[in-house]
């Protein structure tokens, strides 16, 4: 694995695997990489010729009491995890490479940023699509990898590559978990065992949701009472919001006649979690 830093660098990198015919997979990622990020590493290793994983942790998608400065970081570990999995290059810039004096252009996807994750953490999305943009230039992907956890991230990059006629295909993975269920995440760091115990009432309130689904419910509204009601009833735990929307624009939905996603974000004590499954409507 090659370990290039600077922009100039990987660029010609991927200028040279481009004029051999070669194909490009990217993983973006911010660091402290866990079982999750190593199966989008998989999925580029399996489809594409050459792939390449970032390292990033980009300030302009966190907000100005986020955790920037806390974000776990092990960057040792990290490139010992790529290296093993056969990882072609690692981009690991520093922010002054990425943002340099002056900058000051950022690019939005308007209404889709402003939804579920976006109302309370507004800016998110714009530092999310700004660097996703800037990355998808300076390393020409085919394809890129991203997981089905962050599903309001992969439908505003879909939406990005979409209107802004981009070359690459995006592939979106399943949401990878802890053996108890827990959706694997960097965040999950920050909790304490108890936290940790609690933490597991996302999974819990996700699949007694798909249960009442599977039994016949189809309004969405008894859904999210049912997920609520499992929610309050852990001490640790509050709310963000527990929504069921459609899978495009991400606007709530009434009845599940179709495809939907349903999206949990809790916070267990300080620390924010989130995930989703989707609900598919059955086919007559």
């Amino acid at each position: 694995m090659i370990t290039l830093k600077k922009v100039s660098e990987m660029k010609a990198a991927v200028s040279k695997a481009k004029t051999k015919g070669l194909t490009i997979g990217f993983v973006p990622t911010m660091g402290f990489l866990h079982e999750g990020h190593l199966s989008l590493v998989r999925g580029s290793r399996n489809s594409a010729d050459v792939t390449v994983v970032s390292i990033f942790v980009n300030p302009l998608q966190f907000g100005p009491k986020e955790d920037l400065r806390q974000y776990p970081r092990d960057p040792d570990k990290d490139s010992q995890l790529l290296e093993r999995e056969g990882v072609d290059y690692l981009f690991f810039p520093v922010e002054r490479e990425m943002y340099p004096d002056g900058y000051k252009t950022t690019v939005e996807v308007a209404d889709l940023q402003d939804k579920l994750c976006g109302r309370s953490r507004p800016g998110h999305f714009r530092g999310v699509t700004t660097v996703v943009l800037k990355l998808f230039h300076i390393v020409q992907p085919d394809l890129a990898f991203f997981g089905q956890k962050d599903a309001q991230q992969a439908a505003i990059l879909q939406k990005m590559v979409k209107d802004l006629n981009l070359d690459a295909k995006i592939r979106i993975l399943p949401i990878i978990r802890d053996q108890d269920g827990l959706a694997l995440s960097s965040r999950n760091c920050y909790l304490d065992i108890k936290e940790r115990q609690a933490a597991l009432i996302l999974i819990k309130s996700l699949r007694e949701a798909e249960a009442l689904f599977n039994a016949g419910e189809r309004k969405a509204a008894a859904i999210i009472s049912r997920i609520r009601e499992t929610i309050i009833n852990e001490p640790l735990a509050k709310i963000d919001y527990v929504e069921i929307v459609d899978l495009g624009e991400l606007e709530p939905v009434d009845t599940l006649d179709r495809d939907a996603l349903v999206a949990v974000a809790v916070y267990i004590d300080k620390t924010r979690l989130i995930d989703n499954l989707i609900l598919k409507a059955k086919v007559n």
